[in-house]
C-alpha cells in the first residue's frame, strides 16, 4: 500500500477471499482492504493513540438517509450525549482533495450539523470548525486534539 503522512501502527491484514482485509477497530472485524480503507485506518489510529479520540465514541460508515437516498459518512465522531461533533471524510491517497470533496462532506453537515469536519486522503488533512451563528467556518492548521474539542 501507500506510505501516508500519518504515523505508522501495527496494522492488521489477512486474506480474506483471495482479497487482503484489514482489522477495523471501531467495527470490530476485517474489512477489504482498498486505499481509501488504509487511509481510514490509519487515521483512526492517528485519532485514537496520538491524539485521545475514544474509541467508543467514533463510528465508520454511519448510514443517512435524506429522502430517499441514502447517504453514509465514513468517520463519525460523537460526544457523550451520542450527538455527532465531527464527520471525517477520506479519499484514496492517489484522489486529490478538490472542491468536490468538500462539497460532499458539507451535504453530510446539513443532516448532522456538526462543529469539525475533516477530510483526508493520508497525505493532506484539511479540518474546518463550523461557526453557525456567523454563518461561517475557519479552516484549522491541525486536527485538534480531543481535550481541544
Amino acid at each position: 500500500m501507500y506510505r501516508l503522512n500519518l504515523p505508522p501502527y501495527e496494522i492488521k491484514i489477512k486474506e480474506k477471499g483471495g482479497r487482503h482485509a484489514v482489522f477495523d477497530v471501531l467495527r470490530r472485524k476485517y474489512v477489504n482492504l482498498t486505499p481509501e480503507e488504509w487511509v481510514r485506518q490509519h487515521f483512526i489510529h492517528y485519532l485514537t493513540e496520538h491524539k485521545g479520540y475514544p474509541t467508543s465514541l467514533l463510528a465508520n460508515e454511519v448510514k443517512l438517509h435524506l429522502g430517499q437516498k441514502s447517504l453514509r459518512c465514513d468517520s463519525v465522531l460523537y460526544d457523550k450525549m451520542l450527538q455527532p461533533r465531527m464527520i471525517i471524510e477520506y479519499k484514496a491517497p492517489t484522489i486529490q482533495i478538490t472542491q468536490k470533496t468538500f462539497d460532499q462532506i458539507f451535504a453530510y453537515n446539513i443532516l448532522m450539523h456538526v462543529d469539525y469536519l475533516v477530510v483526508s486522503n493520508g497525505m493532506s488533512h484539511y479540518c474546518c470548525r463550523m461557526d453557525y451563528e456567523g454563518g461561517k467556518y475557519a479552516f484549522l492548521n491541525d486536527i485538534p486534539d480531543y481535550k481541544q474539542l
